[in-house]
């Protein structure tokens, strides 16, 4: 078999990236993504896109994702390969000097469909051959005008936090018992105050205000938890929801989720997008609840 050539992306060489054949059954390409570098007004920087070549053909590629600014990426967002090429793929992972989480989308419902699953375990199959561990599958949703406001419990009340400490600490108390993968992944790993640090740099990292996070309470003053109404590079998003432990057991989770959409609408929001684990069924529960659809399933994979 020749051999093959694994290397980063020349800045001028979009139409080598795009000559791998994809049917557009999994990935980006599945929900209209195109791949288009920064040099074309794009999202993605050639050094972050590899390619492997055998006999100067493309039979596998992946291309990872930062913001501007950003030093390292911080997701991996193609990764494709020609038929019988699974073992370039890995091959190409562990060649490219690069290492960020793997979210490959899936349309709903993907599992029933046996083309759309051979194509979604074929990529699984090869990042985890790569040294990629499956963490979480989560559920996407897109609330648009057309969904309707979800209906305000008027359980709460919510109000701006301007002390950092009150809704760092807030933050820490959400940590215990979190169904959530990716929290439960970076305590496990580093203990709650280093991820609180980690949680802290990505919402400060979104670009919206500060100002827009609310911490709820019950008309007592008790504290329920945090909302936090985001952009994130592509649009208006539910940041963060989380509830306190003592407070769980009560559905404020949906009160929470309620007042951010009410709020991302009154800042001019048309489309909200929002996100949970499968197995975090109250929350899967309230987005249902909310009005928001799933638009797409995603399959994380970490390093």
């Amino acid at each position: 078999m020749t051999e093959l050539v694994v290397r980063a992306l020349a800045e001028h060489e979009t139409s080598l990236f795009t000559t791998l054949a994809d049917p557009g059954l999994v990935g980006r390409a599945a929900f209209g993504h195109s791949y288009v570098p920064v040099h074309e007004g794009g999202d993605y920087r050639p050094e972050w896109t590899w390619v492997a070549l055998r006999g100067g053909e493309v039979v596998a590629r992946a291309a990872w994702w930062g913001a501007p600014g950003d030093e390292a990426p911080m997701r991996l967002d193609w990764f494709d390969f020609a038929d019988g090429e699974a073992a370039a793929a890995a091959e190409l992972l562990r060649t490219a000097p690069l290492s960020a989480e793997y979210s490959m989308m899936v349309p709903p419902g993907w599992r029933e469909r046996p083309e759309i699953r051979a194509a979604a375990e074929g990529r699984v199959a090869a990042a985890e051959a790569a040294g990629m561990r499956r963490l979480v599958e989560r559920y996407r949703y897109v609330w648009t005008a057309g969904c309707g406001l979800p209906e305000r419990p008027g359980r709460l009340e919510f109000r701006p936090e301007p002390d950092d400490a009150v809704v760092r600490d807030v933050l820490l108390r959400v940590f215990e018992g979190s169904l959530d993968a990716h929290d439960g992944k970076a305590i496990a790993e580093s203990g709650p105050r280093a991820a609180l640090d980690d949680l802290w740099g990505f919402l400060q990292w979104l670009p919206s205000p500060r100002a827009w996070w609310k911490i709820a309470r019950t008309p007592e003053g008790e504290i329920v938890g945090i909302q936090v109404p985001a952009h994130n590079p592509s649009g208006p998003c539910v940041g963060y929801i989380g509830v306190v432990p003592e407070q769980r057991g009560h559905g404020y989770a949906y009160d929470l989720l309620a007042e951010c959409t009410h709020d991302l609408v009154a800042e001019g929001a048309t489309r909200i997008a929002g996100a949970t684990d499968q197995g975090n069924f109250p929350m899967a529960a309230h987005f249902a609840r909310a009005g928001y659809p799933i638009a797409q399933e995603q399959i994380d994979l970490v390093p």
